[in-house]
């Protein structure tokens, strides 16, 4: 190693530890690798003919794009990093084999470079590795004929994302540009790297605003790098795959990307597969003419024509048939289709950017066999994955007023509509399994039990903690499993608290949780209203039998204040309530 390569070795160290950002640690970490390459390139045959063009890197951990940040080597200027992306067949090589990759990218060929030596691929198929013909002719018009391409590490050593490194060099190509003098050198880096970069991933730059509009009315921090990410997506025409569970919002982001893509003006057709039966699955998306089958009396265009010029979102893709991903992928690769019943007409062709969502794991249902691998690739070229609302809490009051608002406008309501603040406080601490369509279903519940104790729509309208407790009661059906959620979560924020406070002078001993039988019989007494009641709601008949409840109260409540002297911090309303009168003689 030379000395300026070594030098650089000793100061990325310092810099990703400066570091607050995610461009600041990508930056520090692009600047070592071009210094790295450049020395190589220096000692090597191609010196003064080869130039190292751009390094990006890619953050994708559990295989979605969660950051990408690009530096021009000639300008130091940041680059539009989707302009500069491989392939999935290129990330899912990386993935599975953790290694390091070189791409002649005018030859079509590709070298892995595993710890047992380099392998030499010649013309390999995309599964094993190689961009696509669309890609490649990216790469080349942009004047990239070598591609070197490192796994990036996170520290338990799973593979988070990589770093590309694109080099012009006219005069190597059928060559082997000096990688093999530093890709080892270019690994150490990156595994250096990749827990600083992993960690300053989420805080976004002031100078990078995550702003709402009329189609995405809430942004909150947990998704504003989301956000951001597609911002610089959506002008594209590739694939975009989004996954997340069911009603999180993933077909309002869809619409969102087409209205900031080159395309909004156009149409946006939604078409989701689920309410689909499979052996109509091929006429919803190519369409159909009449007499077709059994119930088709006229002609129908189909969600592909529908779409033309514009943007489609298939939902749930994962419910497509084998048969009808056959038809999704030809039409994807060469925009051709046939409807059914059309034997005069012969193919048609529709300029379609397609869009995609999925709660399910695609890479399973590929190694199942229910989901077609060459169809994954083609629609795996920029996923992104949208966290349920459970994660994204500090969303959580600004849809619940966006929708509370919304529903107020379509009943032609005048004023103001909005949650008192202990109805808010409610709806936060509440389970979320069925995500934002939950909480908007809830809203609307809410709205309307209120107006049922009222007569007309005038003058400001608030919505009380009661009317969300009782409409919070149509979920019952949902709440064991959200149960199990919910006491996970305060498991872990009483480890969280317990981390917090080691070595100090008070630890947080695990006896204390025993105070939780407490918290729950305060709340059965204060939602039942009588103590007697509440044992009985909670099956402790024997104990109201021997008159042992009032004693077994006092007892629990006192364990509950031991843990409220300790922690400190605003108590409940309701729970002081039931903490004070137990007081009383």
């Amino acid at each position: 190693m030379t000395a300026s390569r070594d030098e650089s070795f000793i100061s990325l160290v310092p810099r990703l530890v400066s570091a607050t950002y995610f461009d600041e640690a990508a930056t520090a970490v692009l600047q070592a690798v071009f210094t790295c390459v450049e020395e190589a390139l220096a000692d090597s045959p191609f010196a003064g003919r080869a130039r190292i063009l751009r390094g990006v890197v890619h953050l994708r951990p559990e295989d979605s794009y969660q950051r990408l940040f690009g530096v021009d080597r000639l300008s130091g200027a940041r680059i539009e990093g989707t302009g500069y992306l491989t392939s999935g067949s290129v990330w899912s090589w990386i993935e599975k084999h953790r290694c390091s990759v070189s791409i002649d990218v005018q030859r079509a060929a590709l070298r892995s470079w595993m710890p047992d030596g380099a392998m030499a691929h010649r013309h390999p198929p995309e599964a094993a590795g190689m961009p696509g013909d669309a890609t490649r002719e990216r790469m080349l018009g942009r004047d990239a004929t070598h591609v070197h391409v490192v796994p990036l590490r996170a520290p338990g050593g799973s593979v988070d994302g990589m770093i590309t490194i694109e080099v012009s060099c006219r005069g190597a190509v059928g060559l082997d540009l000096p990688w093999a003098e530093c890709h080892e050198e270019l690994a150490i880096l990156a595994s250096i790297a990749g827990a600083f970069i992993a960690a300053r991933a989420l805080p976004l730059r002031s100078d990078e605003p995550a702003s709402p509009d009329e189609f995405l009315p809430v942004v909150g921090q947990s998704t504003a790098h989301l956000v951001e990410l597609l911002r610089a997506f959506a002008p594209r025409d590739d694939t975009i795959l989004i996954t997340g569970p069911t009603g999180a919002g993933k077909s309002r982001l869809a619409r969102w990307c087409h209205e900031h893509s080159q395309r909004r003006g156009q149409p946006f057709e939604s078409l989701d597969l689920l309410g689909v039966p499979e052996d109509l699955q091929m006429a919803e998306l190519f369409g159909w003419k009449r007499g077709a089958f059994t119930g088709a009396v006229k002609d129908n265009p189909g969600a592909v024509a529908r779409a033309a010029k514009g943007t489609l979102f298939l939902d749930e893709i994962d419910k497509l048939s084998l048969k009808a991903q056959a038809g999704l992928l030809r039409f994807i690769e060469e925009r051709a289709y046939r409807m059914l019943g059309d034997d005069g007409a012969g193919e048609r062709r529709a300029d379609a950017r397609l869009l995609v969502g999925t709660n399910a794991d695609l890479r399973a249902a590929v190694r199942a066999g229910r989901f077609r691998e060459d169809l994954y690739y083609r629609i795996n070229v920029l996923p992104v994955r949208l966290l349920p609302l459970a994660e994204r809490l500090d969303e959580l009051p600004r849809w619940a007023d966006y929708m509370l608002n919304r529903r107020h406008q379509e009943a032609d309501g005048t004023g103001t509509a909005r949650f008192e603040p202990e109805a808010m406080k409610l709806l936060v601490s509440a389970p979320w399994p069925g995500n934002l369509r939950q909480l908007d279903n809830i809203v609307r519940r809410a709205y309307a039990l209120h107006l049922a104790g009222q007569s007309g729509l005038g003058g400001d309208l608030v919505i009380q903690r009661r009317h969300v407790e009782r409409a919070l009661t149509f979920d019952s059906d949902a709440e064991p499993s959200a149960l199990t959620k919910l006491l996970w979560r305060a498991a872990l924020s009483f480890v969280n608290e317990a981390e917090r406070r080691r070595g100090g002078s008070a630890p947080l001993p695990l006896e204390l949780t025993d105070a939780f039988r407490g918290m729950v019989l305060g709340a059965a007494v204060q939602r039942t209203g009588n103590r007697d009641d509440a044992f009985t709601l909670l099956g402790q008949e024997m104990l109201l039998k021997n008159r042992n409840h009032h004693r077994t109260l006092r007892r629990e409540l006192s364990r509950v204040r031991e843990v409220l002297d300790l922690l400190g911090g605003e108590v409940e309303p309701d729970l002081l309530a039931v903490l004070d009168a137990d007081k009383e003689p």
